[in-house]
């Protein structure tokens, strides 16, 4: 509770809001939104564990799908701490160096899903286009320079927005609409000329979001060429069948997070409840979702899950059983 409190605002503070007009019912909203959370990290903890640990699942599709997991348990820490501070003990004041903290982690985080789903989408492409090239190409030194340059790109391309808003000097006091910061509405009560950094905000959003959305689109019609050209039926819903749960996951990241960026940036009267609503659905909905899609969809996924579940649930009875025989 270091980084924020619920005394009164001061002017080198933001006040965080969770949802507005709905104060009263915090405690309530607080039991979905715990469960909500919980599923998250269980869920992508899960997944993560599992790929890491069952040697059969060393494959490129599932070392991304880890890399999924790892940026959506990040996502879901970054926010949780001032999130349940507000619903649970009103702890609505964040300082700015706190606040810009966690805005950075916010937003580079969603730069490395959105990177992390390109990836996923290549992927997906040179299994069903280009299958005889596909292990030759996604060699395990491939992946490890991937994702080497998905970490490496939101800081290079977020580091001039950093220096900004370093060198820029803000109106304390303000309430946000949601109970963490996000650059497009922070940047709104800065002294000085808050267009500039909100232009190069908007066109970073444009242009790494957009480009990777063009790449996730393109790749599908390639793969979409590709698949009816196959004359069999069965080999063609078996190779579309692949690409179901990215296609979720990418329509769970990209449609909130698309609107939330068009109700902040493009509609000034958008209600404040309704921009709450959006962010907490854009930060939560992916990492509670793509979990539950994977290891639903994915047969692999789900038997690694229920058999690294049976030796958890094996382990206690013959721990006992030792302790009985030395008894």
């Amino acid at each position: 509770m270091a980084i924020f409190n619920n005394t009164t605002s001061s002017s080198s503070t933001f006040l965080l809001t969770a949802f507005p007009g709905l104060e009263r019912a915090h405690v309530w909203i607080s039991i979905p939104v715990c469960c909500l959370y919980t599923i998250a990290l269980l869920g992508n903890s899960m997944i993560f564990l599992v790929i890491i640990t069952k040697r059969r699942l060393h494959k490129p599709m599932y070392y991304f799908l880890s890399m999924l997991a790892a940026v959506d348990l990040c996502l879901t820490i970054t926010t949780l701490p001032t999130v349940l501070g507000v619903l649970w003990f009103h702890a609505r004041e964040i300082s700015f160096k706190a606040c810009f903290i966690q805005m950075f982690f916010v937003h580079a985080f969603s730069l490395l899903e959105s990177s992390v789903l390109v990836t996923m989408a290549f992927d997906r492409f040179m299994a069903i286009c280009n299958p005889l090239n596909y292990a030759a190409t996604l060699t395990d030194r491939m992946i490890l320079v991937i994702g080497l340059v998905i970490c490496i790109r939101p800081v290079v391309f977020l580091l001039p927005v950093v220096v900004a808003i370093n060198t820029a000097s803000f109106h304390g006091g303000h309430e946000l609409s949601h109970p963490f910061c996000y650059h497009p509405e922070v940047i709104k009560y800065t002294y000085s000329k808050p267009w500039i950094s909100s232009f190069w905000g908007l066109f970073l959003q444009l242009y790494l979001n957009g480009t990777d959305i063009l790449f996730i689109l393109f790749s599908y019609v390639l793969i979409l060429r590709t698949v009816l050209s196959i004359v069999a039926r069965k080999k063609q819903q078996k190779a579309l069948s692949t690409c179901v749960c990215h296609i979720c996951a990418v329509t769970v990241f990209y449609v909130p997070m698309i609107s939330l960026s068009l109700a902040h940036r493009l509609f000034q009267s958008t209600p404040r409840v309704l921009c709450s609503t959006l962010a907490n659905i854009y930060l939560l909905l992916p990492p509670v979702l793509n979990p539950i899609i994977y290891s639903l969809k994915t047969k692999t996924i789900r038997q690694a899950m229920f058999q690294l579940l049976q030796s958890k649930g094996s382990w206690g009875p013959n721990v006992r059983g030792l302790r009985g025989r030395w008894d």
